[in-house]
């Protein structure tokens, strides 16, 4: 009997338990009311500027954001775009949004005036980040003037003339004031044409050697000794380079006349070299750093990134018919659009005539386009997008050297 009524009891304090608990939880629930989403009144604009002013990340930085505090928007972040944020700032009171604006504008003050720069060494490693470890996104030769923004440790935040923003270590770049970059602009310059080479510490090959060199890399010109010439680095080391391979600037650029023969001609003279993913040098080429290479060397700036360049030129073909193509074409390659998908640009190469292109892919080669041949490329031809034509091509993405002070101003 006694065991009895302690199981009775036992048996009641757990229904009486459960009925509390379920009580409980309908009390908690009836007790809730559902919270509206926060609005963030300022965040359409934001987005509005960004997509009108940024829609490309990789050439123009609007970060910002805002938060909510005591019914003022705080914007944060940081862009190197003034007309942006004067933009944004509108809007804002055109809908009586309070705010306060903490937006960090670059060049950074921090910068002191040093806000242009030169690279300073044959090829510079370009990075998603300031860490060695990071991303490497692009590459910038020596000579290549740039615009410097900020300042990590020892890594500056730089844009390159194509546009290109990344980062890049204090051995590559040598900053400058404007009044440094006028007086660099205003000295002769050399430019190195070989694919490969070397600067020497006197006008001896058999000296010491200073620095090797690739193709495009530019100097100054400080005299002709010998057979070589005496050259200058933009943080004023001093080198000599055999006259063979190179010649002064203006006289190259004078004699520019770029044409789908020449063009053709570069591609060649860089046969073999290896695929590297942010690679725009002789020392390795992704697909769209070996045509902006081709391109540079005929006095031509393009846009660093297939999906980028696919946008200069004039629309060619569509529908492989590549007897409209020639020498100099370029070629794209990708992920065609759907109902469901847009469409994805991968890989770009450039049309060389006979159904041919050349391309890096694993390395520069030479790719067929007839599926007859031999050597037919069927994975590319597969997933053939389009083609365009940018020589001859009057375009506000592409830098014709020739009409630009990029790297010599002429002394007036």
């Amino acid at each position: 009997m006694k065991r009895t009524g302690i199981l009775k009891f036992w048996a009641l304090g757990l229904i009486l338990l459960s009925v509390s608990c379920k009580t409980a939880d309908v009390n908690t629930t009836s007790n809730t009311t559902a919270q509206a989403p926060v609005v963030n009144a300022s965040e359409q604009y934001i987005k509005a500027v960004k997509s009108e002013y940024a829609p490309d990340g990789r050439v123009a930085l609007f970060d910002v954001e805002s938060t909510n505090h005591n019914g003022t928007y705080i914007l944060k972040g940081e862009s190197n775009l003034p007309e942006a944020v004067s933009d944004l700032k509108q809007r804002l009171k055109a809908q009586n949004i309070a705010f306060t604006d903490s937006i960090a504008m670059l060049p950074s003050a921090e910068m002191a005036g040093n806000t242009k720069g030169v690279i300073k060494i044959s090829v510079a490693n370009l990075r998603s980040k300031p860490s060695h470890s990071s991303e490497l996104v692009t590459q910038a030769i020596l000579g290549t003037p740039v615009k410097v923004y900020k300042k990590d440790g020892g890594w500056y935040y730089i844009q390159t003339p194509e546009g290109y923003l990344a980062w890049v270590d204090y051995g590559g770049v040598t900053p400058f004031s404007n009044n440094d970059l006028s007086k660099w602009k205003a000295a002769d310059k050399v430019i190195y044409l070989e694919t490969f080479g070397f600067a020497y510490e006197s006008a001896n090959k058999e000296s010491q050697v200073v620095s090797d060199l690739v193709a495009g890399n530019i100097l100054e010109l400080v005299t002709e000794e010998n057979g070589f010439y005496k050259v200058k680095y933009p943080h004023g080391k001093v080198g000599y380079i055999e006259q063979s391979k190179a010649q002064p600037y203006e006289q190259w650029l004078s004699a520019l006349k770029p044409s789908g023969e020449s063009l053709v001609e570069t591609s060649k003279s860089l046969m073999g070299i290896p695929y590297l993913w942010g690679g725009t040098s002789a020392k390795g080429v992704d697909c769209s750093g070996y045509t902006k290479t081709i391109f540079f060397l005929n006095g031509i700036i393009i846009p660093r990134d297939a999906s980028q360049q696919i946008h200069t030129g004039i629309e060619v073909d569509t529908e492989r018919n590549f007897e409209n193509l020639i020498p100099g074409d370029l070629l794209f390659f990708g992920r065609k659009a759907t109902n469901n998908t847009t469409e994805r640009v991968i890989h770009v190469g450039m049309w060389i005539g006979d159904n041919k292109f050349i391309h890096s892919m694993g390395d520069v080669h030479i790719s067929n386009m007839d599926p007859n041949a031999e050597d037919f490329d069927e994975y590319n031809y597969n997933r053939y997008l389009r083609t365009k034509r940018v020589l001859g091509q009057e375009d506000e993405k592409l830098i014709q050297l020739t009409q630009s002070d990029l790297f010599w101003e002429k002394s007036k």
